[in-house]
This record gives C-alpha cells, structure tokens and sequence, in this order.
C-alpha cells in the first residue's frame, strides 16, 4: 500500500496578527496621547520616577500606571532601570515643551479633535461630508479665531505638527536670489521664523486673517523675531496679496478644491513681480503608489475641512497652468510626507 501524504492546513499566523494589531493600534495611541495631557514626560525631566511616585506626583491611580510605563517603554518613548522610569531620547526631543522639535501640540490636538473625527470614517465614507467638531465650512478659520483660546491651541498645533518643515524649507529653496517672502495663510509665524533664521538677509510676513495678529505678535516676540518678520491682515481669496519676491503656500491648498486653488496659483502669479517665485508644500500623493502617510494626511484633511491632497502631477499642472515654470520639486523628511514644489514666474 502506498503512503498517503495529507496536505497541512494553512493557517495566516502573521496575516492574522499583523492585521489584529493593527485593529487596536489605536491603543497606542491613546496611549501617547494620556502621557502627553498628564505631562508625565515633564515631570520625568525634573527627575526618574518609580510607578508609584508617578502615580502620586500627577495624580493618577496607582493601578494602571505600572502596565501604562511598561507599555511606554515598549513603544520605546520610556526607558527602565529597576523599576525607576525616565524618558528616552526621542521622547526629550519631541515631547518636551521648549524642544524646537516639540510635538506634544499636535498629540493634545489628535486627543482632543481627531480621535473622535476619525470615529466617524464611516459616516464620512456614507454622506462624504467633514467631521471635524466645529471646523467645517468656507468660514470655518474665522470661526475658529475668534476664541483666543481656541486658536492658541490650533495654532499651537500646526506650529508642533509642522516643526520638521521650517528647517528643510530653509534649505531646499535657493534664497540666496530673493530678498523678500510672504508665508499665505503662515498662522503665527512659525515656518517663516523659520526661514528668517536660516536666511537673516530676508525679509519676511505673514498674511492672514486679522484675528490671528495677537497670537502672531505674541509668538514672534517669544521667538524674538518682531522685527524681522511683518504681518499683513486678509482674506487670501477676497484681498489682495502682499507684494513679495516669494509668496509660500503651506497646506493651504490642500483645504479647498482643484478650483480654489487653481484661483490662488492666479493670485500669486498676478501679484508677483517677473522672476518672483511662488513655494507650495503640501502631502502631496506619488502619482504612482502613494504612500501610506500622504493617504492618511489626505483623509484627514478631507475629515477636517472637505479637501484634500492631490498627486504631485496635479500640483505641477496647476502651477504651469497660472504661468509659473516649476523649477523645483521635492519630497521633504515630515511627519507628513511633504512634497515642495517652486514655480518662477518667468
């Protein structure tokens, strides 16, 4: 009699658990998220603490924060030494307030706005309309800045999410050529404090709307760059823009439709001088194979604010069809993937 063989039923090990991890990856960071609203990494940065003295000193029940340390160091943001925690490298140069590189705006936005967005995918996917709470509509900014407070917080945020862009902008455009740039829709100042530093011969400012001016004042006089860097007040869709040898677009065009910003690409080609140069970034989508990051961003802009990315192809097209010759296109090193790109308005 011969041998039967019996084939070995397969079974997805990896699949399965790769795929039931990535399920609760949320834990992770709601995991983040409670470090960072307890300030458990500043008050590790006074000193090492044990669980209990964590517990005692934030105000915590003793219970959770043994496994909530352990799961910190695993996610490598804490390390252990017998049971005596402290935080680790990347920890103290992302999630320490006063770190140029400082995060933990953007992680307390994700805990407060975009958990509870992204809860609601699925309805955005039924009636494909925004989710963010209170965010939504053409004149959601000027909603947004008219609570001091509120705004501080967003503000706050854009300037932690963005920390990474100021420096590589700064060197990726050849400022050498321009002595003058203008940051369209630049918030408080951040990127463009930024830019300055790196090129102190420029001049720099900010256009946006007359609500963000004392947050602005408040962050340049921090940074001690009120006299380099001005702002001018507007609506970029209703007056015109500041004259300039550069005027920046920083997700901003990701906000609104291929028509809006088609319209602002205008704008800016109109009010530059010949030679002038208008800079865009945004989380532009590889018109190939988008990467996983860049498709997030763009779901999450369409969850905020009803726009979204759009392929660097597009991007191209649209700056070639307000005049501009694109001399400049590059991925740059961003939580979010950006994608610069220079036109030259000949």
């Amino acid at each position: 009699m011969g041998t039967e063989t019996v084939d070995t039923p397969y079974v997805p090990y990896e699949e399965a658990i790769t795929i039931g991890r990535l399920n609760t990856a949320y834990a992770q960071s709601r995991i983040l998220n409670s470090a960072v609203e307890t300030g458990l990494f500043e008050l590790l940065a006074e000193a090492p603490a044990d669980s209990a003295a964590v517990a005692e000193r934030l105000g915590l029940h003793p219970r959770l924060v043994p496994d909530f340390l352990r799961a910190l160091v695993a996610l490598g943001l804490l390390e252990e030494t017998a049971g005596t925690f402290r935080n680790s490298a990347a920890a103290s140069a992302c999630l320490l307030p006063g770190s140029p590189y400082y995060l933990g705006g953007s992680v307390r936005a994700a805990a407060a706005r975009h958990y509870g967005m992204w809860a609601r995918l699925t309805e955005a996917l039924r009636d494909g309309e925004p989710k963010a709470e209170g965010a939504t509509g053409p004149d959601a900014f000027e909603r947004l800045y008219q609570n001091r407070d509120a705004a501080r917080r967003f503000l706050a945020h854009m300037d932690s999410a963005h920390a990474l862009v100021g420096p590589q902008l700064a060197e990726v455009v050849d400022w050498s050529r321009y002595e003058s740039f203008v940051d369209v829709g630049g918030a408080r100042g951040h990127i463009a404090a930024a830019v300055v530093a790196a090129h102190p011969h420029l001049r720099g400012g900010v256009f946006e709307l007359p609500a963000v001016q004392p947050l602005f004042d408040e962050h340049m006089a921090e940074l001690g760059t009120a006299e380099k860097i001005t702002f001018h007040a507007g609506d970029f869709f209703a007056d015109e823009l500041p004259a300039a040898d550069v005027l920046v677009f920083g997700h901003v065009l990701h906000d609104w439709t291929a028509e809006r910003r088609a319209f602002l690409l205008e704008r800016a080609f109109a009010a530059l001088r010949p030679g002038g140069a208008v800079v865009v970034y945004d989380q532009m989508l590889d018109d190939g194979a988008p990467e996983l990051g860049s498709l997030l961003g763009s779901l999450q802009v369409a969850l905020v604010t009803g726009g979204s990315e759009y392929g660097v192809d597009e991007g191209r097209e649209q700056l070639e069809k307000a005049g501009f010759t694109v001399e400049l296109g590059r991925r740059i090193r961003t939580i979010g993937s950006d994608y610069v790109l220079v036109g030259v308005k000949p």
